[in-house]
């Protein structure tokens, strides 16, 4: 007598097609779900391939520097950090995390020709107060790598906390020529320039 048994059917099919599809579509833009990764991949980072100079690449935690294609490559695991990396990669971990001590031990450690590491340890020693030290390690970083605007930005907060501004600046217009106004790199160090007071040294 009621016919009801048909169309419920067919709502419950389209209703878990639907949810399946929906679910299926989830997976497929998030891949770090379906790897295991516990959150979605991040989307604003920068590509590895676009990077094509070493000191660029390494730049990139997840990224490495392939000697035999002379490319920047995404990095796949922790195997395929040389010794060196591997300790560049804890000393800045501690650096970042405060725990600056430990930071230029583990640094002092790695290659010392690798201006990532004399960057962060000029990093560890102006957060640990040591402004004379870090600004040594800085400078001995951009004699390496004088494109490498970080480095340029600590050295411009290093002179910032030594009170000589007229530096702290000429360090924000070589990042300008480097990278632009809009980098991340001038963006910050303007701001700390902007929030001193004039001091000397």
């Amino acid at each position: 007598m009621y016919n009801t048994s048909q169309p419920i059917s067919r709502m419950a099919v389209k209703f878990l097609t639907a949810a399946f599809v929906s679910s299926a579509a989830f997976l497929i833009v998030s891949p770090a779900y379906a790897a295991g990764g516990g959150g979605p991949a991040p989307t604003s980072n920068p590509s590895c391939s676009t990077k094509t100079t070493k000191n660029s690449c390494q730049a990139l935690a997840y990224c490495y520097w392939s000697g035999s294609a002379n490319k920047c490559k995404k990095r796949k695991n922790q195997s395929e950090l040389s010794p060196s990396q591997k300790l560049y990669a804890e000393g800045r971990i501690l650096a970042k995390t405060g725990h600056y001590e430990k930071a230029i031990s583990i640094l002092k450690t790695a290659d010392q020709s690798d201006p990532h590491v004399l960057n962060y340890l000029g990093y560890s020693y102006r957060k640990s107060g040591d402004l004379t030290t870090a600004i040594t390690y800085y400078k001995a970083a951009l004699a390496i790598d004088p494109d490498f605007v970080l480095a340029r930005e600590y050295l411009g907060e290093g002179y910032v906390k030594a009170g000589r501004l007229d530096l702290a600046k000429l360090e924000l217009e070589e990042i300008g020529k480097r990278c632009g106004k809009g980098c991340k790199e001038y963006v910050e160090l303007a701001a700390v320039i902007a929030g001193t007071d004039t001091a000397t040294w």
